[in-house]
């Protein structure tokens, strides 16, 4: 990130690093590294049915209460499968297997795991929508992906356990989930799609409302504060001040700023829930890192759209962010 210099607005100088993009891109950043330990402490209280289907919901509402004012336009009903399956895949099914996953995983450990999501993007892209494979896209997928598995077997093959190969599947279908948003980000706004996915998602998860009834009535305050939190910033602010950020902020600097998820996510975790992570799983991680970095590569302008991939590792509404913003930039 470039180092700080002074820009004049109205007339005063102002510092680039105190300015509103900055503090947006900051807060982030910061937003979506706390929604892993925040998820550890609902799923403790709540469990991972009705975390889920309470963080949907919360945020749905939000983002349905900023549309009349937003200009969000109502779906064509030929695009309801495509929505149908950003939802289930980047929203319901993401959801609940992230939250399942950190019942036996970190913290700390689960935003690392997380962190590989754009290489699945990446790949389901070239299988599925024509893109093309470059030599820095291979070699990073498989850097990325070997991080993954030395997160995974951090502890050795005795302390590996399924939760692990969980929160990769979580990272798997949001993978699919970035791959099914790119039709629909032709023909409408990244808010819009993030809506639209985000009340789709809340709709799969209906089925679990009676558990989450009953979790609720059960469950202690500060799991219930965890899961408004998670619903109403991560989910529905994180995407509102991303959108703010990216708009006018180089595509450059919102991606590299992003790297930050994970160890920022390790620091609040070790803060908030005393987390230690394993000094493997911190060279894995690194690892990981590298890997989408090497990816984010590529230098064309059609590459450089697709470098969005790896900003959204710790929330799924950052691509569509990033892209709408793209799109803004190109018919100005």
């Amino acid at each position: 990130m470039d180092l700080p210099v002074l820009s004049r607005h109205g007339g005063r100088a102002i510092s680039r690093f105190t300015s509103p993009r900055f503090l947006a891109l900051a807060g982030t950043v910061v937003l979506w590294a706390s929604a892993f330990p925040a998820i550890r402490v609902g799923v403790d209280g709540l469990g991972p049915a009705a975390l889920s289907f309470l963080r949907l919901a919360i945020a749905a509402v939000a983002l349905v209460a900023v549309a009349p004012f937003a200009h969000v336009r109502l779906p064509k009903p030929s695009d309801l499968p495509s929505i149908a399956l950003c939802g289930l895949t980047g929203m319901t099914a993401y959801q609940i297997l992230l939250n399942w996953g950190e019942i036996h995983v970190a913290a700390g450990t689960a935003s690392l795991l997380i962190a590989a999501a754009p290489v699945f993007s990446i790949l389901l892209g070239s299988a599925f929508l024509a893109e093309p494979l470059t030599r820095d896209i291979v070699i990073g997928s498989a850097v990325a992906l070997a991080g993954t598995a030395v997160v995974t077997l951090a502890n050795g093959v005795s302390g590996f356990t399924a939760a692990s190969l969980v929160v990769v599947a979580a990272a798997v279908v949001q993978g699919v989930y970035h791959s099914a948003t790119k039709p629909l980000l032709r023909r409408y706004t990244g808010l819009e799609v993030a809506t639209y996915a985000m009340v789709a998602g809340t709709v799969f998860a209906l089925p679990l409302v009676p558990a989450t009834v009953r979790a609720a009535t059960q469950a202690p305050t500060v799991a219930l504060l965890s899961a408004v939190y998670l619903g109403l910033l991560p989910s529905a602010l994180g995407f509102v001040i991303w959108g703010h950020a990216v708009a006018r902020l180089p595509l450059a600097v919102s991606t590299a700023a992003l790297y930050l998820v994970p160890p920022v996510a390790l620091v609040v975790s070790f803060v908030w829930l005393g987390e230690v992570p394993h000094v493997v799983e911190l060279l894995g991680g690194g690892v990981v890192v590298a890997g989408v970095t090497l990816i984010n590569r590529r230098g064309r302008r059609p590459a450089a759209e697709a470098a969005a991939q790896p900003a959204v590792a710790a929330e799924p509404c950052a691509d569509i962010a990033r892209r709408s913003a793209l799109r803004r930039l190109d018919r100005e």
